[in-house]
């Protein structure tokens, strides 16, 4: 076992018990802390693969936008852990065949490494190219080609999401507690201040 099969394996323990973090964990928050570590384990798998961009797109994006995004959600919204939780054991059968199914597509799409895993067989199996590759060029170039028509799909999805979310958030509340800047703006002096004249007060001491 080489450097590079040692690391894959510490890099790839540490996403699985990061995972088991997030689905254990009975803090919303350290939930959200766990897939913080889970995205920082799978880009340095990526960067053991040669895929630098997608290793710093997943670290900028997910970690440095997203996550912080779901990280104060959560720690604004007051969650009834106790209430999550009463259905979850109903729901583990279900969890538990998603498991298993994803799994299973996991290895029928990697397959087999070899025969002997800890012996001769090397898990460092990626595709070696010269020191000017630029996979950033390569990605670009063949998802604006043979992907296009997916790409372009899911640019559409993500947009309609953007504008439900939109849509979702400007709905009026009679709780919600709101002001508007054009009214704001048109105040005057004597809608907020009222003078009013009296007579002194004179003490009696």
């Amino acid at each position: 076992m080489n450097i590079t099969d040692f690391l894959f394996f510490v890099f790839a323990g540490l996403v699985i018990a990061a995972a088991l973090g997030v689905v254990l964990s009975r803090n919303p928050v350290h939930s959200v802390l766990f897939l913080i570590l889970t995205f920082f384990a799978c880009s340095a798998i990526w960067l053991m693969l040669e895929a630098e961009f997608l290793a710093i797109t997943l670290v900028l994006v997910y970690v440095g936008a997203v996550m912080v995004l779901f990280l104060f959600v959560v720690m604004m919204l007051d969650i009834n852990v106790a209430k999550m939780r009463e259905g979850f054991v109903n729901y583990l059968p279900v969890g538990a065949l998603f498991a298993v199914a994803i799994v299973a597509a996991m290895i029928w799409v990697v397959g087999p490494v070899g025969p002997d895993v800890m012996g001769t067989a090397s898990l460092d199996q990626a595709v070696r190219h010269a020191a000017d590759y630029s996979n950033t060029e390569a990605l670009g170039e063949i998802l604006y080609t043979d992907y296009v028509l997916p790409f372009e799909i899911a640019a559409v999805i993500l947009l309609v999401a953007i504008i439900a979310a939109i849509a979702l958030t400007l709905r009026r509340r009679p709780t919600t507690k709101y002001q508007t800047p054009g009214k704001q703006i048109k105040v005057k002096r004597n809608d907020r201040l009222k003078i009013i004249k009296m007579d002194a007060e004179v003490s009696n001491d």
